[in-house]
């Protein structure tokens, strides 16, 4: 059986799902689904019976060992979402039988990791990219603009607090190796704080230089933490402190405290984001002059609804990633990004043991900021 249909232009490319042990698989489907010219034709899965119910609910192949896939032909793109320090040995693999890599974020329990999943890309000329689809929702972009037009002067400053889920819904959808760090290299950081760790990268155009990390466990029965707290120093002199947990209230709107500031010589913005289909404001006050007779603006994002992860910033991460190959151009997000990120979670999880600032090791490449 033939699953891959390598080509170019408008033809269909193909997707496999790599790993169902996740929270994320099945709303990436829609996502998939969306998009014309695009079709998931497998999954590969050890376990049995969530192989069988996936690939029953969305009529795919099914295969318990990559390399029987591979042999089967393979497929245009790799989408994996296997347990993080899983995660690179599969996907040298798959570059090597000539897949493009879309990898679930951190995409390696470890910066080592991540670099040779760059480094086997670059060598079988394929494409990687990782799931930051934050950078994709406009709130984000609009943020990023001002910050490049001076809106807010010299960033001097910035907050990231993401707290999102318990740790018992992991337990509740099988996959509850993210608990273990041996596995999932550690707690919320991993997991959550990437994601705002790459956000600011990417809005301040700059660097992480240095960081101060401590880490809190509340839980007695797992050895990951609970609770992560950073302040990143930026090379062009920005502070952000972090504040990333998995302990937010059962009652708290659509189970996610999140919040996203910047504060600068001459203004500050900040935003809350809504997540998923709804009305986003982000507030701007500014002494800037191009904001002249009217310093203070809450400027409003409202988006459609759109079914799968992460609503419209997971299709536009999906549908730019599916561009790129087909136009064989640099992803907005790429494998860089993902060494800088760990980079920066590595040196977090050094200070929190040392209890001193810790150097972060800059990524060779920043190509992928654009």
């Amino acid at each position: 059986m033939r699953l891959k249909n390598r080509s170019g232009g408008d033809r269909e490319l193909t997707v496999a799902i790599i790993g169902l042990a996740h929270l994320h698989p099945r709303s990436y489907m829609p996502l998939f689904q969306s998009i014309p010219g695009v079709k998931v034709v497998a999954v590969v899965e050890k376990d049995e019976n969530l192989r069988k119910d996936f690939c029953r609910d969305f009529g795919v192949t099914g295969f318990a060992d990559l390399e029987d896939f591979i042999a089967a032909g393979g497929a245009d793109i790799a989408a994996i979402f296997l347990p993080h320090a899983d995660c690179p040995d599969a996907a040298v693999r798959c570059a090597r039988a000539g897949m493009h890599l879309m990898m679930e974020k951190p995409v390696a329990s470890g910066a080592e990791g991540a670099r040779r999943i760059v480094e086997a890309a670059g060598k079988a000329g394929v494409l990687v990219t990782a799931g930051y689809c934050w950078r994709m929702h406009p709130a984000a972009r609009e943020i990023r603009r001002m910050i490049q037009n001076g809106w807010i002067g010299q960033v001097v400053g910035g907050e990231g607090r993401c707290a999102a889920g318990r740790l018992s819904r992991y337990i509740e959808g099988k996959s509850a190796w993210m608990l273990d760090s041996s596995v999932s290299g550690g707690g919320p950081m991993y997991n959550l704080g990437v994601h705002w760790i790459d956000l600011f990268r990417w809005a301040l155009g700059d660097e992480v230089e240095a960081v101060s990390g401590c880490n809190v466990k509340v839980n007695e029965r797992y050895d990951i933490e609970d609770n992560s707290f950073a302040h990143l120093r930026f090379s062009k002199g920005a502070v952000v402190a972090l504040d990333i947990s998995y302990t937010v209230p059962d009652s708290f709107p659509h189970g996610r405290d999140l919040y996203v500031a910047f504060r600068g010589t001459r203004g500050v913005i900040s935003w809350a984001p809504a997540y998923e289909g709804e009305r986003d404001i982000v507030f701007v006050c500014s002494d800037a002059p191009e904001l002249a007779g009217s310093p203070i603006r809450r400027i409003e994002f409202n988006l459609q609804p759109v079914k799968g992860y992460s609503g419209y910033m997971g299709s536009e991460y999906v549908r730019s990633f599916v561009a790129a190959v087909r136009e064989r151009m640099n992803p907005p997000i790429s494998g860089e990004d993902a060494v800088a990120v760990l980079d920066v979670v590595e040196a977090i999880y050094d200070s929190a043991r040392s209890g001193k600032w810790e150097k972060v090791r800059r990524p060779a490449d920043k190509r992928s900021r654009k």
